[in-house]
């Protein structure tokens, strides 16, 4: 047994339910995440579905309310585009239909204009000036960064 494993803390389901409200309650959560750190802890697949459910009820836990706060944050604070942000949430296992609907908190002019400032930003306001190169440069830092292909380009010869 190594340490981690001797460290690791067991709760009981009325324990965990206590903990895991605060968990919650400190910022939004999938049910993965919350359905992940209830099997840390040791309990077992009724008792944290149970737990799960009684969460959903009182509100602590939403869905659709995390998939918002998530995208609103991936975009703004770390200049992520739809594309990353779809896969992030996919591994999150947030369900498609949710999905699309966070994806419309993104504003569509915010959008371009997001994708315009981190083209200026990496080319020093001349990307007319940049060779083939670093070019290709910034269009994989475009696409690492999510965003499409066919924006890329077209805000590339702007």
């Amino acid at each position: 047994m190594d340490g981690y494993e001797r460290n690791k803390k067991n709760y009981t389901p009325n324990q965990a339910k206590l903990k895991i409200e605060s968990f919650c309650a400190y910022q939004e959560r999938c049910q993965q995440e919350v359905r992940d750190k209830l099997y840390e802890w040791g309990l077992y697949e009724t008792d944290v579905e149970n737990i799960i459910a009684n969460l959903i009820s009182e509100n602590f836990l939403n869905e659709e309310r995390f998939a918002k706060a998530y995208v609103g944050g991936k975009f703004r604070m770390k200049d992520w585009g739809k594309i990353k942000i779809i896969q992030h949430l996919k591994l999150k296992k947030v369900s498609q239909p949710l999905i699309k609907i966070a994806l419309r908190e993104i504003n569509d002019e915010e959008y371009i204009e997001k994708i315009k400032i981190l083209i200026n930003k990496k080319t020093f306001n001349q990307p007319h000036k940049l060779s083939y190169t670093a070019k290709a440069k910034l269009v994989r830092y475009l696409q690492s960064k999510g965003f499409e292909n066919d924006l890329i380009f077209i805000h590339l010869k702007d």
